[in-house]
């Protein structure tokens, strides 16, 4: 079996806002098998300033996980513990190079396009004119799930933005997501909590920095509507030290981002616990390109999760691949009809 990789730009097709900041272009990788004339491939979604392998070696172990492929996907992935996002791509290369279609994973109903996923919307950071601007679209195009991306304008006019969804729209009719991507100080996360309380939100996620466990355990008790744990998910590689953080801070929720905390089996042991603990979950991409994204939604649809998921980003990139996911009236769809076009990396 021979490995190798290559680096990928993706260029966002208008620049996408978070409150670390705003982003214009996403660096990503792809690990490529070839063995006896077949090819698999994986993509390696780093998210630069978020991922906890966002360090100067990255390449390094890239390069390491492919001198060593012939160590086996269950080797390996103990071994890249502290890459996740490389342990993501080389499981997805191996379940590609194995399978009869090397862009289906996980055969389904909905790899057949006989069935969907539910997803949100997602509305970027950006003025008071431009997040209305995409929440409007949002609703137009069908969506019964909304996330917004908060913390980044003055909070008032983002709680404005939440009071024009509800003038328009109950609880009922459209589920509103929020996620401060940790925005909030602790003194003030629970009297904003409070404030966000009276749109019948359906979650918040990670209101406060991650690595502050006894601050979000009070918080999560005391909270006035759900909040689901994200960033705090991140970094945490063992299955115990999993556990004693479930059972520490207690979430609503948890969001799961394969590529950040160490690919399908790092998700499924988050699961197993959530689980456990009668904690909420569902699964989310993190910008990877439309590869990353495909095996992320085949997994999840796998998952019987009827919630909707967060894999609507496929549509943010001017350079994406071409792939058969289509995104229709809040649904992500596998159209069979259409064709995959990766000629620059096979």
């Amino acid at each position: 079996m021979a490995a190798s990789y290559i680096k990928y730009i993706l260029n966002f097709k208008r620049p996408s806002g978070t409150s670390r900041g705003v982003m214009t272009e996403k660096e990503t990788w792809f690990i490529i098998l070839e063995e006896n004339g077949k090819k698999g491939i994986g993509e390696c979604g780093i998210l630069r300033g978020l991922s906890i392998d966002d360090r100067p070696d990255y390449e390094e172990k890239l390069q390491w996980a492919c001198d060593n492929i012939h160590l086996g996907e269950a080797r390996l992935w103990e071994a890249l513990k502290e890459f996740p996002s490389i342990q993501f791509g080389v499981e997805t290369a191996f379940r590609s190079l194995t399978a009869e279609d090397p862009f289906v994973l996980y055969p389904s109903g909905f790899t057949k396009g006989k069935a969907r996923i539910p997803i949100n919307g997602l509305v970027w950071m950006g003025d008071e004119a431009y997040m209305k601007q995409q929440i409007e679209e949002k609703l137009e195009q069908g969506f019964n799930c909304i996330k917004l991306k908060i913390g980044a304008i003055d909070f008032e006019k983002e709680t404005g933005l939440l009071a024009f969804i509800r003038e328009h729209f109950t609880a009922g009719q459209i589920e509103i997501r929020v996620d401060a991507n940790g925005a909030f100080s602790v003194t003030d996360a629970l009297n904003k909590l409070e404030q966000l309380s009276k749109f019948e939100l359906h979650s918040i996620e990670q209101p406060i920095k991650a690595g502050q466990a006894d601050a979000m355990q009070r918080l999560c008790l005391e909270t006035p509507l759900p909040i689901a744990l994200d960033e705090e998910l991140i970094g945490v590689f063992e299955y115990d030290d999993k556990e004693a953080l479930l059972q520490q801070i207690q979430p609503q929720y948890i969001i799961l981002k394969p590529s950040l905390i160490g690919g399908f089996k790092g998700s499924n042991e988050w699961i197993q616990l959530a689980e456990k603990y009668n904690i909420g979950w569902w699964i989310t991409s993190a910008l990877e390109s439309n590869l990353g994204l495909n095996a992320i939604a085949q997994y999840t649809f796998t998952k019987n999760n009827p919630m909707p998921q967060g894999l609507g980003t496929g549509a943010l990139y001017t350079n994406n691949f071409d792939a058969p996911l289509v995104v229709l009236k809040g649904e992500l769809r596998y159209h069979t009809s259409m064709h995959w076009d990766v000629k620059e990396l096979l």
